[in-house]
């Protein structure tokens, strides 16, 4: 008999897959929205369509040694999380009652648009620190565990 991964598994997988396509020189992200086990869209982080990328032209944040979590509007990309949310939109996919599985945990901004956007429930595999993130999550309804 054939090991066939969990749902977890396969979704969680891949998001580490859609990561690699970032072209953010601090960490790679990658998300998937999901709804009824199925895909709805992607995201991974990096600059708008058709500018520069961090990976050509560096990071103004690795320049001024700010931390993880911080001034995040000193960033040239967008978050993984958010460029899923933003490609849903542009199909005109909803993404109401869905679950997102991160490579991340998200940050305050992605957490208040996931709210926004009726996300479930999100699924994660590595930790994001910003402490307001996790204080709104907890104020809301969306459900959040870390994959195994």
């Amino acid at each position: 008999m054939q090991d066939r991964p969990t749902y977890d598994e396969y979704f969680m997988e891949m998001a580490h897959v859609v990561s690699k396509r970032s072209t953010c020189i601090r960490r790679k992200v990658g998300a998937l929205l999901v709804k009824d086990k199925h895909i709805l869209c992607t995201g991974y982080n990096g600059a708008p369509k058709g500018l520069s990328h961090c990976s050509d032209v560096g990071c103004l944040r690795e320049e001024q040694n700010i931390p993880p979590g911080e001034r995040h509007e000193l960033c040239r990309g967008l978050h993984a999380e958010q460029n899923a949310i933003i490609q849903a939109a542009v199909f005109g996919v909803s993404v109401k009652g869905s679950v997102l599985y991160c490579t991340n945990t998200p940050c305050v901004v992605c957490v208040k648009m996931l709210i926004n956007a009726g996300v479930e429930e999100i699924i994660y595999s590595g930790e994001y620190p910003d402490d307001l993130a996790r204080k709104i999550l907890k104020e809301s309804n969306i459900k959040i565990r870390k994959f195994k």
